[in-house]
Formats: structure tokens, C-alpha cells, sequence
């Protein structure tokens, strides 16, 4: 038997330093997303969060509707969060993201490197999977440079390029917020069952 996951990065964060909530179209995305698995053809057995703000307003909104638990780990925190560091500007932030995304062995002076984060969602995965039962639909409400972190370290590049172009080089803008990346955990083995989809999200707010 096997178990499938459902990696979704939050919805539209505001703007801002620090641990910030939703936007109104964030909260509406992740309402949205929650839709989508409440009319899905199979139950989720549980939902595993962030302790971000942003990830855990997303899951909440899943919760609301599917009525599964939801808990933290903060092994689905991200890499690093703008305002891990008080004295960093916006844009080193961002050139330290890019660093770290390019050599996944490099270490930051705060957060984790890329190889990690990847590591720590890993370990999440392997060990849901051993405790949940066989069968179990799980969703975990994160971050995009986390599901990409772990995908890298996961599959080859050549599995990668064959869902995006050039995945390594442009991989920090291929999870669009509330997408749903689906995996399936069988005999040890992940299969990438569909990346990044945000079919869902096109869906009309009040229909």
C-alpha cells in the first residue's frame, strides 16, 4: 500500500518582514484550495503545518472544510525567512536566497542550507509515512523553496527537466502560491505524481 502527500505552499503573503499573514486573495486561494479537497473523491487523513503564519492560516482554511487535525512541525518551516535576520535588507535576503539555491551545500549565517531543508522534509515524509496507516491521504501546508529543496535532493535532474525546463536554474519560480504538488511514498520509493498544479485556483471564489 502506499501514501500520498499533497506538498501546499501557502497562499499570498503580505508584503512585510517577519511572520505575516495571508492577503485577502491568499486567504481566498487557500478557501479555494480547501474546496478542492473537500470534494475530492477520497478523505484526508491529516494535515501537518508550518508554524508560519502564513502556512498555518492556509492549512487551517483546508481543515475548515475536510474536518482532518491539523499540527506543526517545524520541519516544514522555510530555508530561512525574511526577518530571521532583524539588520537584513530585503534585497540580501534575496541574494542569500539565491546563494544557498545554487550551491545547496552552502550554510547561511542564519537558517538552513538548501541540502538541509530538503533533509528535514525528508525525514517528515519517511516518518508520516511509517506511522500513518497504508492508505493515508496527508496534506503538508509549506513553502515553496522547501518543496523545491526536497525535490532536487529527490529526483534526478533529468525526472526534474521533464516538468519544467531547466528546473535547477529557474526552480525558485515554479511553485506559484497554493499550488498542489502530489507525491506518492511506496516500498521507500517517491513517485512525483503532478508538480506545482494550480488548476484548482481557477475556479470561481463564489461558485
Amino acid at each position: 500500500m502506499s501514501t500520498t502527500f499533497y506538498l501546499v505552499r501557502h497562499g499570498i503573503k503580505k508584503s512585510d518582514m517577519g511572520d505575516v499573514a495571508l492577503t485577502t486573495e491568499g486567504s481566498q486561494q487557500a478557501q479555494l484550495t480547501a474546496r478542492h479537497f473537500a470534494n475530492a473523491p477520497y478523505a484526508i487523513h491529516r494535515i501537518v503545518a508550518s508554524p508560519l503564519r502564513r502556512a498555518q492560516e492556509t492549512a487551517q482554511a483546508i481543515a475548515s472544510l475536510t474536518q482532518a487535525a491539523v499540527t506543526k512541525d517545524a520541519r516544514l518551516r522555510e530555508r530561512a525567512n525574511w526577518g530571521d535576520d532583524p539588520e537584513q535588507t530585503f534585497e540580501q535576503f534575496v541574494a542569500l536566497w539565491d546563494q544557498c539555491t545554487a550551491d545547496p551545500e552552502f550554510m547561511p549565517h542564519v537558517g538552513d542550507s538548501a541540502k538541509q531543508a530538503g533533509m528535514r522534509l525528508a525525514s517528515l515524509l519517511d516518518e508520516l509515512a511509517a506511522q500513518e496507516p497504508a492508505g493515508s491521504h496527508i496534506v503538508l501546508a509549506t513553502h515553496g523553496g522547501l518543496i523545491t529543496d526536497f525535490l532536487v535532493q529527490t529526483f534526478s535532474e533529468q525526472e526534474l527537466n521533464g516538468w519544467h525546463p531547466n528546473f535547477l536554474a529557474v526552480q525558485k519560480r515554479l511553485v506559484p502560491e497554493c499550488s498542489i504538488t502530489k507525491l506518492i511514498y511506496r516500498d521507500g520509493q517517491y513517485t512525483l505524481e503532478s508538480f506545482a498544479s494550480a488548476d484548482h485556483l481557477t475556479q470561481n471564489v463564489e461558485g
